[in-house]
């Protein structure tokens, strides 16, 4: 049995605003299937506490370059036996709005220091500091409100092993050298092997110069994250870290409990690999609450995304719109919010296409399920994907994914050749080029199978019947950590 700390910005359900609060909970949670001693650690946001009601109180802490002492509440993961330590204090987690964000989407002024306090007292009870009387023998970290975790435990001398794994290297958190001696970190960090990143101060850093090791959340992420496209100026540290065989690309799983046509309780009608048709009673419900009109043939494209140039939803509009213009038989239902640009550019479509686009701008996790339930294709032309989890959820509805040959998407999804449909390999459908043409010319390709009932069928079958739960990817960290402990 290993004795694991999972540090993480959010856990689902007591904070998400996307995947990486998924994987938060799902990895730690299979992991304690596997009974291994695994605590979670987040910050006590004001929504998680309002959630969660009475948390007893289990240490106090008196951190550096903090003068109110910090206090760490437990609770436990919902539907499950999972400790959760929350780093209580008011002053950085105790206000409205998300975990990074105000109200109006603009990131909190303080973020570098709301994290830092949250990798300090992480790394407090790594230290066995915290009087839990409790000491990991691996402690797991999780993108940049993490990375200086690794760096704060280097300057101990007994201290646990470290993963840090990269759900995003598009955000690093960057902030001024003004901000790093605000924040009382002591000097010797401060340097180009350190979180020094041209003449900024990078959480991000922190956690891939001083980890033991790195991972991705896909072995294509771990390679396309080495090129100069994909690396954001850590493309060269990051090839150094690939040349150690201190990165690697494990790809997440999914809560297969939380995303299963057959259980799914914010479905209309439940179905499954035996008993197809109900998905077409669930495309009608979703019809209905979108005011499309009703049509089993007409072919439904689903979209689940932040709406950001990242996740290529330009690329869906111009697409779609060009094939509404030449009057293909299609619909499009979208959730999602971003961009303002992004929000207005489909408000137009709908405004175009009143009959034939349906969206609703936010986040609505039963709406969400009710989408992979119901649509026929799932659209995620992304520029980039680390990982992406919809893709995997849609294939596990039977609804076919449209994927770019990007990151996780190019390593879970098999596209619909006729050499894979033969062989009964196909699972989806992708595109190369982040070009509204190639995405354009894929969707045609789509539309054109979906005109052929029994090859359709067969490809849902296929995809519905793939694994992606968590066992395997938990056991491949499990070995990960094994290897650490061993060799340090």
């Amino acid at each position: 049995m290993r004795k694991i700390l999972f540090a993480s910005s959010e856990v689902y359900p007591l904070m998400k605003t996307g995947g990486l609060a998924d994987v938060s909970a799902s990895l730690p949670f299979a992991l304690s299937q596997m009974q291994q001693d695994i605590r979670i650690i987040m910050p006590a946001y004001r929504a998680t506490l309002n959630q969660l009601g009475e948390c007893p109180l289990v240490a106090t802490l008196k951190l550096d370059g903090y003068h109110q002492p910090i206090n760490i509440r437990q609770t436990q993961l919902p539907d499950s036996d999972v400790t959760v330590l929350l780093v209580d204090s008011a002053e950085h987690f105790d206000r409205d709005g998300g975990p990074y964000c105000d109200a109006n989407g603009v990131d909190w002024a303080d973020n570098a220091a709301r994290f830092a306090l949250f990798c300090r007292a992480a790394a407090a009870v790594a230290a066995n500091q915290a009087g839990l009387d409790w000491q990991p023998e691996i402690v797991h970290c999780n993108d940049w409100q993490t990375g200086l975790i690794p760096a704060l435990l280097s300057l101990q001398s007994r201290r646990p092993a470290s993963v840090f794994t990269i759900h995003n290297m598009a955000y690093q958190g960057l902030f001024s050298r003004q901000v790093f001696e605000m924040l009382d970190l002591p000097e010797r960090l401060w340097q180009v092997e350190g979180i020094e990143f041209y003449g900024m101060m990078s959480f991000m850093k922190g956690g891939l110069i001083y980890a033991d090791h790195i991972t991705s959340v896909s072995p294509t992420y771990a390679q396309e994250i080495c090129h100069y496209e994909y690396g954001y100026g850590l493309e060269g540290l990051l090839t150094l870290r690939a040349d150690q065989s201190r990165l690697s690309g494990i790809v997440n799983g999914i809560d297969t409990n939380e995303w299963n046509p057959q259980t799914d309780k914010f479905i209309n009608h439940q179905y499954s690999v035996k008993n197809l048709k109900p998905k077409t009673l669930n495309k009608k419900a979703l019809q209905q609450h979108f005011f499309l009109p009703e049509s089993a043939d007409t072919l439904m494209f689903g979209m689940i995304s932040r709406l950001v140039s990242q996740k290529g939803v330009d690329l869906t509009i111009d697409a779609v719109n060009r094939l509404l213009n030449e009057g293909k038989d299609i619909q499009l239902v979208c959730l999602g919010s971003g961009e303002a640009g992004l929000e207005q550019d489909l408000r137009v479509l709908r405004a175009r296409f009143p009959d034939k686009v349906g969206i609703q701008f936010g986040y609505d996790e039963v709406l969400a399920h009710k989408i992979e339930a119901g649509a026929d294709a799932f659209l995620m032309p992304s520029r980039f994907e680390p990982c992406g989890l919809n893709q995997m959820y849609s294939l596990r509805y039977g609804t076919l994914p449209v994927v770019r040959n990007t990151g996780g998407l190019a390593d879970t999804v098999v596209d619909a050749t006729e050499e894979n449909r033969k062989q009964m390999l196909a699972t989806g459908f992708k595109f190369s080029e982040p070009t509204v043409e190639d995405f354009y010319d894929t969707l045609l390709k789509v539309n054109e199978l979906f005109s052929h009932p029994r090859l359709w069928r067969r490809m849902m079958l296929t995809a519905m019947v793939q694994d992606f739960s968590w066992i395997n990817s938990a056991q491949a960290y499990l070995h990960l950590y094994q290897q650490l402990v061993d060799n340090s």
